[in-house]
């Protein structure tokens, strides 16, 4: 077991190492490079990075070094020593302290974001801000539009051909599959192999029924949606790191929505991928892409090669979302 020897108050102890499974509030559990897991307490105040107010000090995917009590009394349990920088991680705002934010993962290869066009339906807007928010943090992300079996009419079909052609056309990788029917899953599994993932979306999209099907000793639970508004019930309750093949899947409790937080509007156009590319060719080189006169971004919409809805949508944002 990978021990690291530390004297605390002339004592010395031996501190494990650990990468962060599972989170349920005031505990977590921490899996060790031998494959061990231990429950451990989150007591005390980890100063990682002062900048980061946050609501959960301790985050999935976290590097941790953790304390195993040498005369363990009934119900104690280890504690966590300290938390190693982080190479990433991903944010959300707080919806209970507006002044704070959320720590959805750290230490990830990439995003996922799985989301539905029917039952329940997924705003392009979730999605966008779900994409900014990895760009910001230099994360690499595809997408998943699951359900497509219950795409049964030509508008249905049109939908989704228009939807992957506006984030193929950004640049994103989409990959249309039911899990249920197990359509394309093995397309997905190839790209979760040897990689640390995590994946995001509303409650209902079938997050659960997709890692069932992708390895079913998992028998995850997973819930109907419901007929009297279309929106899907919580499943999981809390985010738990997967093994998947030889990579690992970080599940989460589904997104109602994606509040984007740290970065400027100076600095969103950067964080879509079709909008950074053709920035440079704008006449002044502070151009925010809304009313500027010889703007690359404006003219590119206006010839098809960005897509409307993301332009709208980085509009919404520029204008709405984000402090100056």
């Amino acid at each position: 077991m990978a021990k690291k020897k530390k004297s605390v108050s002339n004592v010395s102890i031996e501190l494990q190492k650990g990468v962060v499974v599972r989170s349920t509030g005031a505990q977590c559990h921490v899996r060790t490079p031998e494959g061990e897991i231990f429950v451990c307490s989150m007591r005390g105040k980890f100063r990682i990075d002062e900048k980061i107010r946050s609501t959960n000090p301790v985050a999935i995917g976290d590097e941790v070094a953790f304390l195993i009590p040498e005369q363990k009394e009934q119900g104690e349990l280890a504690m966590i020593h300290t938390i190693h920088k982080r190479r990433n991680y991903l944010l959300r705002k707080s919806i209970t302290y507006p002044n704070k934010v959320h720590i959805l993962c750290a230490n990830i290869d990439q995003a996922v974001i799985i989301f539905t066009l029917k039952s329940p339906r997924t705003t392009t807007g979730f999605v966008n801000r779900f994409l900014v928010t990895a760009e910001a943090y230099h994360i690499p992300s595809f997408l998943i539009i699951n359900k497509i079996d219950l795409l049964e009419t030509e508008e249905d079909r049109a939908n989704l051909a228009d939807i992957t052609k506006c984030y193929e056309q950004a640049g994103y990788e989409v990959i249309p599959i039911s899990a249920l029917n197990q359509k394309d899953i093995e397309k997905v599994k190839s790209l979760f192999e040897g990689k640390i993932s995590f994946i995001s979306g509303h409650s209902g999209v079938g997050k659960s029924t997709l890692l069932n099907q992708l390895d079913p000793n998992l028998d995850l639970r997973t819930s109907e949606i419901s007929d009297y508004n279309d929106k899907g019930t919580h499943t999981t309750t809390y985010s738990e790191m997967y093994p998947i093949g030889n990579g690992y899947v970080i599940d989460s409790p589904g997104i109602k929505e994606m509040g984007i937080v740290d970065f400027s509007k100076s600095e969103l156009s950067a964080a879509f991928p079709e909008i950074r590319k053709r920035a440079e060719n704008c006449k002044f080189s502070d151009c925010r892409h809304h009313n500027e006169p010889h703007c690359a971004v404006k003219a590119a919409v206006t010839a098809g090669d960005i897509h409307s809805s993301r332009y709208k949508s980085y509009l919404r944002m520029l204008l709405d979302d984000l402090e100056v």
